[in-house]
């Protein structure tokens, strides 16, 4: 649980600095402010997704109060519109993040508490009152504001265009640009009333649409579009001196049922504790990053399996970003049937060796412009296996998913899409031109950023593990593995001979023409189980990494003492591109670090005590920006704001990865 008192919104900058998250487990979710209204485009009480997981669109905005008590107007919005804003936040005594939010406002001797829950599985929101009115007459007025657009951009007036249908406790919305969708609005206390009646002029605004919203998190990466919504109803709700209240609102696209909103709210906190218990960790950091991965296990539709979102609020699943979150939030986490079908789903798309690195929206072909997603498959089946490990499983890996590694192996063992291939020296190459392949896969226009081409350190780490894992997995199998126990020599040999930098004691970043930057890349050296380095080799380079690039919420993408490093991931897109792997922290990073870190200091006492501050550090950061969250990436210098999205899966899921298995089972035994 997490609570804030009003030192967090003392500006209503101070609170749209934080936010909260609520997935609904097929892609949809809620998100929005602390201070209660909208810094993103993205924020909204309902997005939902048309075609799980993806197909996101704004349903329902948020829902704004207003408390009338004789005839003392107070607006408890919170908004930052052009040149204004309203400051609703001034009436806001708590905010409660307790798996889900609530917001606990006070006005005079009035008491509202306002919780917000995603019914699981549905692409439906609800809202929750409790009401304590004080001495005197009082009306609460609710304004829902309503939308269909893309999550993530905005709305022209001329846009928001519905058929709108009053009945009985009901509003019933269909967007004039898709008649196929019906929002349906209920309230269970209140009556409606047409906001088309109150009294205009061309000095005051047309009551239908709340204009010119503004998006302070936006406008920092250069976006300077303002947003409109559509509100042709508010419902008022009478209060009788000294009367408690409890009803609800729902919103959904799915057609309304009986389900009260209280119970939405219940069933989704009953059900993220039991996810706790089935994880078993005893322990409240770990059981916060439990609770925070389940936002990203999500159905996917086209395979009717689990799938993982590589990050909120606009990513979709990614088969690389998928396979490194792939053990912390699946395995540590004890969710191995979602793991079986992520790994069955997954399988349902490898072509021509690859793993696909993104879904698109509409159902059509993937993209498969990656070299390492199909190379960290093989570590998520390995992992699978040693979690766990029984006759069932080992026959589900022998039946549908051996078949995939060995397609895998003998494609890249000759040559794939992408430039993809092996070499005569055992090593595998990839990419060429304007390919992108690998994680750090920006490119603007024709400027392909950081240019990775030819052998990638950590590429050639991952293919010497795969060998070891199809050595293993031939043996039990009953194939012969000599095939891969040969290679695998051959490759240690050829890794050793070409990527060790003797005047840095590090590993080249890429070979065969040189890149001696000193990227985090060369740790998964280090890291993955099967090592390909001598005990001395691993030590230098966990010291290099530790100086060069240890920045609190995990790793540079670049030693700050390079003479291209970025020290800021901020203003406009093309600048934010130039630095995202030029200096900007991962936190993904973070978790091959503590492993290798761990590693090479033999799990002394001394080495358990600093990861274990390494992990709980990353405690601050969850109460900053995305509340249970931990950002895509920080800035380089001085990481501390996050950046990119505000809840990414590898972060959370590598940091409870190493937390759980790098550390918490040594300090039980010291």
């Amino acid at each position: 649980m997490y609570k804030y008192g009003r030192g967090m919104w003392k500006t209503i900058e101070d609170g749209n600095e934080l936010s909260w998250v609520v997935g609904n487990g097929i892609g949809g979710y809620a998100n929005h402010t602390v201070a209660g209204g909208a810094s993103q485009a993205f924020h909204g009480y309902l997005i939902a997704s048309l075609n799980a997981p993806v197909n996101r669109k704004l349903i329902l905005t948020r829902v704004q109060e207003q408390i009338i008590i004789k005839d003392r107007e107070y607006d408890l919005t919170s908004q930052q519109y052009i040149g204004t804003s309203k400051n609703g936040q001034e009436y806001l005594e708590q905010f409660i993040l307790d798996t889900v939010p609530e917001y606990r406002y006070r006005v005079e001797d009035v008491s509202i508490n306002k919780t917000i829950a995603m019914e699981y599985g549905h692409n439906t929101v609800a809202v929750c009152y409790e009401i304590e009115n004080g001495s005197e007459e009082a009306k609460l007025n609710l304004v829902p504001l309503f939308n269909y657009r893309e999550a993530g951009e905005t709305s022209e007036r001329s846009e928001l265009k519905f058929n709108v249908k009053v009945d009985e406790k009901t509003l019933i919305l269909i967007p004039d640009n898709n008649k196929d969708i019906k929002i349906e609005f209920y309230t269970s206390e209140g009556n409606y009333y047409d906001r088309s009646l109150i009294p205009t002029s061309m000095a005051t605004p047309n009551y239908l649409i709340e204009e010119n919203h503004f998006y302070m998190i936006d406008h920092r990466t250069g976006f300077l579009g303002v947003d409109n919504h559509y509100t042709p109803y508010e419902v008022h709700i009478e209060l009788k001196p000294f009367e408690k209240k409890k009803f609800y609102i729902k919103c959904t696209i799915e057609g309304l049922d009986d389900k009260s909103g209280f119970d939405i709210v219940k069933e989704y906190k009953v059900r993220a504790e039991e996810l706790v218990e089935n994880a078993d960790l005893k322990d409240d950091f770990a059981n916060n990053l439990v609770k925070a991965g389940d936002h990203f296990i999500v159905n996917r539709e086209s395979t009717g399996l689990k799938t993982i979102l590589a990050g909120l609020p606009w990513f979709t699943d990614w088969g690389r970003d998928t396979m490194i979150a792939f053990e912390g939030l699946t395995l540590v986490t004890k969710r191995f049937s979602d793991a079986r079908e992520i790994l069955e789903s997954f399988a349902k798309y490898i072509k021509n060796g690859l793993v696909p690195n993104v879904f698109p929206d509409a159902n059509t072909e993937p993209g498969y412009n990656t070299v390492d997603a199909s190379l960290w498959y093989f570590q998520a089946v390995y992992k699978y296996l040693k979690y766990t490990g029984d006759l069932s499983d080992y026959r589900f890996i022998e039946e549908k998913i051996y078949p995939k590694l060995k397609e895998i192996y003998k494609a890249y063992a000759s040559k794939t899409d992408f430039s993809i291939g092996m070499d005569s020296d055992g090593l595998v190459f990839a990419g060429g031109g304007l390919d992108q392949v690998t994680w750090m896969d920006v490119r603007v226009g024709d400027y392909v950023v950081t240019p990775r081409h030819g052998k990638p350190v950590e590429i050639n780490a991952l293919w010497y593990n795969a060998l070891k894992i199809m050595e293993d997995l031939a043996s039990k199998f009953g194939d012969d593995n000599s095939e891969y126990i040969e290679l695998s020599e051959k490759v240690k040999k050829s890794f050793n001979d070409r990527f060790w930098n003797e005047e840095k004691s590090c590993l080249y970043d890429v070979v065969d023409e040189n890149d001696d930057k000193i990227r985090p890349n060369q740790i998964w050296a280090v890291s993955l189980p099967f090592s390909i380095l001598d005990r001395e080799k691993e030590k230098m380079i966990v010291n290099t990494v530790y100086k060069h690039l240890y920045a609190t919420y995990g790793l540079r993408s670049l030693s700050f003492m390079d003479k291209d490093y970025k020290k800021k991931y901020i203003g406009k897109l093309f600048d934010r591109d130039c630095a995202y792997h030029m200096g900007t922290t991962w936190g993904f990073l973070i978790g091959g670090f503590i492993t290798a870190y761990c590693k090479v200091n033999d799990y002394s006492k001394e080495s358990i005590d600093k990861a274990n501050y390494m992990c709980k550090v990353f405690e601050d950061t969850m109460r900053d920006g995305c509340i249970n969250g931990i950002a895509e990436i920080f800035d380089g210098d001085f990481a501390s704001t996050g950046r990119g999205c505000y809840s990414q899966a590898w972060s959370v899921a590598e940091v409870l990865r190493a937390y759980t298995q790098d550390v918490i089972p040594y300090l039980n035994k010291k």
